[in-house]
């Protein structure tokens, strides 16, 4: 009865793992006879698992739409994506509640190191305001290196990574890894920034998906927090100024405070010229969504750099022009 039940779940993890498979396949892979996989589809079906099958010589079995929602099977890096998506959801307006239900049915079967892993991301992520998206295609962020930095930063150990903005390599000054304190995971529009202290002190924000983790060092260092643990207007700050891909200075005639009170004051840096006019520093990953950014500030402006703005600005004015004419 043990090894029925053991090959139930082993074969539900395989169909849940792809739409469709050839019972020969199945039972390929589970080292049993075409029969026993018939036999096994039915103990799934009297289970409530819905399985349709396609006969002939390509047959496949696939799991269907049921009536009700069957318990999933999910692998590690799964169950903590998972896990930490519905923490994320758990602060999202009208989802609180349903979120939290899912969550504690999760927490309570995850073992301890899996546990262990999403409580580490939880404790040291922070999340910035959403903003308007873009059709750049989101950065491939492995699980297990967000997972590994989580732990760093709840263990407090020196993290070492490998450090390659893209444009930017040089096979002849090949990058040295970076040794930091890390203290702070933040996701903000689709991206995930580490706050650390560097060797020099110095408070610094790194792009994940631009790391690549070195051997562990198992080091502990001195807690220093950055003060009033604002890492997260700092993150959003440092990479304003520097972190994006498309940077742009933009004269807006209106004051600051004003502009302060339309834009979060960590998408920009605005700067004072006098009481109607202000200079804003911002930025983003592309050249159309600063245009969305500055075109929603409903106020008039003149862009002074980069010069490409400037030519797509003239691009998007035509092109609205053209729209309105009679």
């Amino acid at each position: 009865m043990r090894e029925t039940s053991s090959r139930l779940l082993s074969l539900l993890a395989l169909m849940q793992s792809r739409p469709a498979w050839p019972g020969s396949e199945l039972a390929e892979r589970l080292g049993v006879s075409t029969r026993t996989i018939r036999n096994d589809i039915d103990r799934l079906r009297e289970l409530g698992y819905p399985v349709d099958a396609t006969r002939g010589a390509a047959g496949y079995y696939q799991l269907g739409v049921g009536a009700k929602l069957p318990p999933l099977l999910l692998d590690d890096e799964e169950a903590v994506a998972v896990a930490v998506g519905l923490r994320t959801g758990a602060g999202v307006s009208g989802m609180e509640e349903s979120s939290g239900r899912a969550l504690a049915k999760l927490e309570q079967v995850l073992p301890h190191r899996l546990r262990r892993q999403v409580n580490a991301i939880h404790t040291t992520m922070s999340k910035g305001p959403d903003n308007t998206g873009s059709n750049v295609p989101d950065p491939e962020v492995d699980s297990a290196v967000v997972a590994t930095i989580a732990a760093a930063i709840r263990d407090e150990h020196y993290l070492r990574f490998e450090y390659v903005v893209p444009g930017q390599e040089s096979e002849s000054a090949p990058s040295l890894p970076v040794l930091v304190e890390p203290y702070r995971l933040m996701s903000w529009q689709r991206y995930w920034y580490l706050a650390a202290r560097d060797e020099t002190g110095e408070w610094r924000t790194y792009r994940v998906d631009w790391m690549e983790l070195r051997m562990a060092t198992g080091r502990k260092y001195q807690p220093r927090p950055m003060p009033g643990d604002d890492y997260t207007d700092f993150v959003m700050r440092d990479v304003a100024s520097t972190g994006w891909k498309v940077h742009a200075r933009v004269t807006v005639f209106a004051s600051a405070e004003e502009v302060l009170a339309r834009i979060h004051a960590a998408v920009g840096i605005v700067e004072s010229v006098d009481d109607k006019t202000c200079v804003l520093v911002t930025g983003a990953e592309s050249l159309e969504v600063v245009a969305v950014y500055i075109g929603m500030l409903g106020l008039d402006f003149q862009v002074t750099a980069p010069q490409a703005l400037v030519e797509h600005l003239k691009v998007i004015g035509e092109r609205y022009l053209r729209a309105v004419k009679a």
